[in-house]
Order: structure tokens, then sequence, then C-alpha cells
């Protein structure tokens, strides 16, 4: 088995979407890049290389399986590059959150819960 890999548009990360983890907003988390020297270069080395190379690293995305709210789990220096960028897609992986653990999946993404949102 393979992990399952998608795109998606890079549009739908956004609050109501597909929201941060470890930030409250996205505009949250672009502050707090921008403030840090270690985000920031962070930032800036992936502003230099996307466009060039393309995202080499998917973002990681959690889906609750209770509520069906999607989550970027890994990869929020990537969002907030990708976001600046516009870019029109990015690659992602993605797994359930659940009470007994997470697993990365190999099955089709659950596309129908964004969807609902857009």
């Amino acid at each position: 088995m393979t992990r399952y890999q998608g795109t998606l548009p890079t549009a739908l990360l956004r609050d109501d979407v597909i929201r941060p983890t470890e930030y409250t907003r996205w505009a949250h988390a672009h502050t707090r890049f921008a403030r840090r020297e270690k985000d920031a270069a962070i930032l800036q080395n992936l502003l230099e290389t996307i466009p060039h190379q393309g995202l080499r690293t998917p973002i990681v995305l959690g889906v609750s399986d209770r509520h069906g709210d999607v989550y970027v789990a890994d990869g929020h220096h990537r969002a907030v590059a990708l976001r600046v960028l516009r870019a029109p897609r990015f690659p992602f992986h993605w797994y359930w959150i659940k009470n007994v653990g997470v697993r990365i999946e190999d099955r089709p993404f659950p596309y129908y819960l964004l969807e609902e949102r857009r």
C-alpha cells in the first residue's frame, strides 16, 4: 500500500475550509512567521524555491471523524508560502483524526467534506 496523494486548490487553505492546527487563524500564522527570524527564513526559502521546483513535500491534512473538519496537520510554512504565492494547487497526504489514533491513508480523500464548505 502507498499513501494516497491528491491535489487541492490552494484557495481552500482558509479559516472556514482547511484550517491551521497550530494557529487560531491563517492570519495568525502569517503574522507569526513574519515576526520570528527562524520562521521568516523558512518561509523566504519556500517563496524562492516553490516557483521553480514546485512543492517537494506534500502538506499533511488531518480530518476529524467526529465533525468532518479538515486541518493542516503538517506543513504550515508550506501552506503559508502557497497562500502568499497564490499557487493554484497543492499536493497532500491525509489521515483521519480518531480516538484510537491516526495513520496516513491510502484511500481517496473524502472530498465531499470540502464541497459542503465551498
